[in-house]
């Protein structure tokens, strides 16, 4: 299986839950910020994080964004995906 690079950030309002979010990320990733990992992930263990990530988070209050950077070897498409609340669009800037 091929395996993806994703940054996952996350925003979750009980420090219970976010100290949880941050200890099961460790298992996939690299932490950049407080709140934000790089993982590189095939498909099972993309399923396996979002499902152990999905038993910890209140989905009313919490946030996790999946952003896809593309195949490991190449960083072009952008695809980004939440857990619990909506994500809402916003105006990205590009940076050249």
């Amino acid at each position: 299986m091929a395996r993806r690079r994703f940054i996952i950030t996350y925003d979750i309002s009980d420090p219970r839950r976010l100290r949880n979010v941050a200890r099961a990320l460790e298992g996939y990733g690299t932490r950049l910020q407080f709140s934000v990992f790089e993982c590189l992930l095939d498909s099972l263990r993309l399923a396996k994080a979002k499902s152990a990530l999905k038993d910890i988070i209140d989905e009313s209050e919490d946030q996790i964004l999946f952003i896809s950077l593309g195949p490991e070897t190449t960083a072009v498409a952008l695809s980004l995906e939440s857990l619990g609340r909506p994500y809402r669009e916003r105006t990205l800037v590009t940076i050249v």
